[in-house]
């Protein structure tokens, strides 16, 4: 049995310095993403959208995840209205070469806040040789329920988007 867990260390390290022994570099050139301010939502149909861009350095592919907690839900603060939210990314390569992600321009269509990235390849970063800068754009839309109509007032909501290395 030790030799077992001893070779599943010696793995799981191999896989964790694998990309630095390659001289692999990924990180964002900004530490944050510009706050998103929503134009008021004036109707019971109306939702408001805007975004954020943010450029991400790889020089391998990259998967971009979201951190699907209710904060990142609009909410009235010290109340329990909410908003629909949504969100997605698109992403454009800095260069110009295109490729980059997946789906129509590379990224994600709308998903709710607590599924957001959650189902397969929408925030895969695929890498162009000799392009690495990637501009990272989220996208984040709120509106009323169906049945509802939220108080006035202001909304917070907060994502976290983690980047991982994914390869060569």
């Amino acid at each position: 049995m030790r030799c077992i867990i001893n070779y599943i260390v010696i793995v799981t390290l191999a896989l964790i310095f694998l990309p630095v022994l390659m001289g692999a570099e990924m990180y964002w050139v900004s530490e944050d993403f510009d706050s998103i301010s929503l134009p008021n939502i004036t109707s019971q149909t109306q939702p408001c959208e805007d975004s954020a861009t943010i450029t991400l350095y790889t020089s391998g592919d990259a998967q971009i995840s979201a951190e699907n907690t209710p904060s990142g839900q609009a909410e009235l603060s010290c109340v329990t209205d909410t908003l629909v939210t949504e969100y997605k990314l698109t992403f454009d390569s800095v260069g110009g070469t295109t490729g980059v992600g997946t789906g129509e321009g590379g990224g994600s269509e709308w998903q709710l806040y607590d599924v957001f990235l959650t189902t397969g390849t929408e925030g895969d970063v695929t890498h162009i040789p000799d392009d690495n800068d990637v501009d990272v754009t989220l996208w984040v839309r709120a509106s009323n329920r169906n049945d509802e109509v939220a108080d006035a007032d202001d909304y917070i909501a907060t994502q976290t988007l983690t980047v991982s290395w994914v390869g060569p």
